[in-house]
């Protein structure tokens, strides 16, 4: 086990981590403390740098981040937990925030207003973010105890405000539950077209087929005039049910990972791995307290990253081999 990175570094309450898939070893880290973005480059090497974004402009576009996750080239998403006004006093309502996406070019991002691609408003406390295609990604949308859907089309361009194009869809609307403060990691599988939740509330894994469902009825606040519905009959299921698992009982992090689920869980600190079917094969105790291990991400070589939101460090677990 080592210790990639720290306070030290910049990091402030991490919640998430994640590589990007365009660079060498380029690790993105989200921090709510200080709302921002930790980039090492080099991770672990002698080389290793490190640079941080906050804004300005990020109380808003980078509000208290949970997750992230890298779309199509170019292109990284965010999702933050907050149903607040964060646009001052007579600034939009407190359930104005959701999903936000920026550029990966270092020389352009800078985690607030003037870098940030598009951002759309139907997901107050979102928990949770996962990339389909194009500029389609998922969310764990806290307020509304859903999992959404948002195309966001074409973007508008760096600080813009054009949002019209997009299309949203709420799947599963009041069937998941959030756990204030604890992350819901979501990975999409693209072999399968199958979106996995760690639907926390509910100390749960869901597999949703993500080509089932009907259009529903309208749902709002529509805030940016955009198409906005419900599904309905959507196809999921549970290969996971903590209830079942001995020191499951906060399931937060979540990896895809050599044909297998990994589950962190922030009650306990325990990392589980699943068949897809959902049987468990193996665990690991990483005697984290309660409430600091959240997002988890594999690297290149197949090594274990987590963060740790309490001592604010990013681990690496390498396999002992015999």
């Amino acid at each position: 086990v080592d210790v990639l990175a720290s306070a030290a570094d910049g990091l402030n309450v991490p919640r998430d981590l994640a590589f990007n898939p365009e660079a060498t070893n380029q690790l993105w880290v989200v921090s709510t403390g200080d709302e921002s973005m930790v980039v090492f480059e080099a991770l672990g090497t002698p080389e290793q740098e490190v640079l941080k974004f906050a804004g300005p402009g990020n109380e808003h576009f980078f509000a208290r981040p949970s997750a992230l996750a890298f779309g199509a080239p170019g292109v990284v998403a965010t999702i933050h937990e907050t149903d607040e006004r964060t646009q001052g006093p007579n600034g939009t309502p407190a359930d104005f925030m959701g999903p936000t996406t920026f550029p990966t070019d270092l020389s352009l991002y800078n985690a607030g207003w003037a870098s940030h691609l598009d951002m759309l408003h139907n997901s107050p406390n979102g928990m949770g973010i996962a990339w389909e295609r194009d500029n389609v990604f998922w969310v764990f949308d806290g307020h509304h105890s859903s999992i959404t859907r948002y195309d966001f089309a074409a973007d508008h361009g760096m600080g813009g405000e054009d949002h019209s194009d997009a299309e949203v869809r709420r799947y599963i609307q009041g069937g998941v539950s959030r756990a204030p403060g604890v992350p819901s990691h979501m990975e999409y599988d693209h072999s399968t077209d199958t979106l996995y939740v760690a639907d926390t509330g509910n100390n749960r894994i869901l597999a949703l087929d993500a080509t089932s469902g009907t259009r529903g009825n309208p749902v709002g606040p529509n805030y940016d005039s955009i198409t906005l519905y419900e599904m309905l009959d959507m196809g999921f299921h549970v290969p996971v049910g903590g209830q079942e698992v001995e020191n499951m009982w906060l399931p937060s992090g979540l990896a895809l990972h050599d044909g297998h689920i990994f589950v962190g869980d922030n009650q306990t600190g325990f990392v589980f791995a699943f068949t897809l079917d959902g049987e468990l094969v193996d665990w690991l105790d990483t005697e984290l307290e309660q409430g600091a291990l959240m997002g988890l991400e594999f690297d290149s070589e197949g090594n274990l990253l987590f963060v740790d939101a309490v001592a604010e460090l990013v681990y690496r677990v390498r396999p002992k081999l015999d």
